[in-house]
C-alpha cells in the first residue's frame, strides 16, 4: 500500500516551512497482479495453429453392398512417385517383375525434376485422361516433401493422383538405392 514517509527535522532552529512529503509506493501486489495477468494469458492463449491437411478420403465401403472388382490401372497410363529419405524422389513405370535398380530413377523435386518427369509420362501416356499418378511415401519421407507432390499434382494439372503404401518388391529396391 501507499505509505507517506516523514522526515524529521526538528533539530534546526528557525523559520518553520510545511514538510514535503515523499510518498512511496508498495509496488508487491502490482508485480502479483502483472504476474497474475501473464499466466492467465499464457494459459488461455494458443501458441500455434496445428498444421493440417485435407484430404478427400472416399468413405468406408458398406460390408452388406457387393464389392466393386479392384481397379487396375495401365502401368503406359501412370506413374509411381516414392518419397525418400534426404528429399529424394524416385519413379517408376514397372509391374514387380520389370523393376531393378535401373528401372527406378531418382529425380529432384524441382522444376526441371519432378514436374517434367511427370508431364513427360503424361505425354507418352494411351489415354491421357486416364494418366494417374501414385504416390507413396516411404517411412523416411518428410512432411514437406508430401505437401509439394500434391503442389505439383495441382501445377502439372493432374487431377488423378492416389497415396497408397509401399509394396514390398518397391521397398527392396528403394532399400537398395538409398543404401539401407
Amino acid at each position: 500500500m501507499a505509505q507517506v514517509q516523514v522526515q524529521d527535522n526538528s533539530a534546526k532552529g528557525g523559520k518553520v516551512r510545511s514538510k514535503k512529503n515523499n510518498p512511496a509506493v508498495d509496488m508487491t501486489p502490482m508485480v502479483d497482479l502483472n504476474f497474475l495477468l501473464l499466466m492467465f494469458f499464457m494459459f488461455t492463449s494458443t501458441f500455434s495453429k496445428p498444421n493440417v491437411m485435407d484430404l478427400g478420403l472416399p468413405a468406408k465401403p458398406d460390408p452388406t453392398k457387393p464389392q466393386p472388382p479392384p481397379t487396375e490401372i495401365d502401368l503406359s497410363n501412370s506413374i509411381t512417385l516414392l518419397l525418400g529419405k534426404d528429399n529424394k524422389i524416385f519413379w517408376h513405370q514397372q509391374d514387380p517383375a520389370g523393376l531393378n535398380d535401373q528401372t527406378m530413377n531418382e529425380t529432384s523435386s524441382d522444376r526441371e525434376g519432378i514436374r517434367e518427369v511427370i508431364k513427360q509420362a503424361k505425354a507418352r501416356a494411351k489415354k491421357k485422361d486416364l494418366f494417374t499418378v501414385i504416390i507413396k511415401p516411404t517411412d523416411d519421407a518428410v512432411y514437406k516433401n508430401f505437401v509439394d507432390i500434391l503442389d505439383e499434382m495441382a501445377i502439372t494439372k493432374s487431377e488423378r493422383y492416389g497415396v497408397t503404401d509401399l509394396k514390398p518388391y518397391e521397398k527392396a529396391i528403394y532399400d537398395k538405392k538409398v543404401g539401407n
